[in-house]
């Protein structure tokens, strides 16, 4: 299973100004990754109502293989940033392809969130809590 690690680094992502270096965030150190991330990205923005059926034709365009194409679609699904459609859904007009997801963006939201709450001061039961999960560590 390729590695789902990416830079999650707050100066980095505070830096951040185009898509390329987006993509050196979640694909550290892999330059065809990084590419192969590019081209599914783009494709998918620009194609009509952000629906691609199918993503083979993009190795032939960008020349790189179906297998660093299916690496990095398999990541980029895992992490949240794109989903397949069945073609069973209806909202999509029954047919079958690639479309943005926002999990990514909930999941970061989210994350965000839970750590505010952790930050606060509670109750003194839950300071003790707090306290004896050193225990189990």
């Amino acid at each position: 299973m390729p590695s789902t690690k990416i830079e999650f680094n707050a100066a980095k992502i505070g830096r951040i100004q185009g898509l390329d270096e987006l993509a050196g965030l979640l694909f550290p150190g892999n330059k065809v990754h990084q590419k192969v991330f590019l081209a599914i990205f783009i494709e998918l923005k620009y194609s009509k109502d952000q629906f691609l059926p199918g993503m083979s034709p993009l190795c032939e365009k960008y020349g790189f293989s179906l297998r660093m194409l299916e690496t990095v679609r398999s990541k980029m699904r895992r992490l949240g940033l794109i989903d397949h459609v069945s073609r069973f859904n209806r909202s999509y007009g029954c047919k079958e392809g690639w479309v943005f997801s926002s999990r990514f963006s909930r999941s970061a939201s989210r994350m965000a969130e839970l750590i505010t709450s952790f930050r606060e001061r509670s109750n003194s039961l839950q300071e003790q809590k707090d306290k004896d999960l050193f225990k189990y560590i």
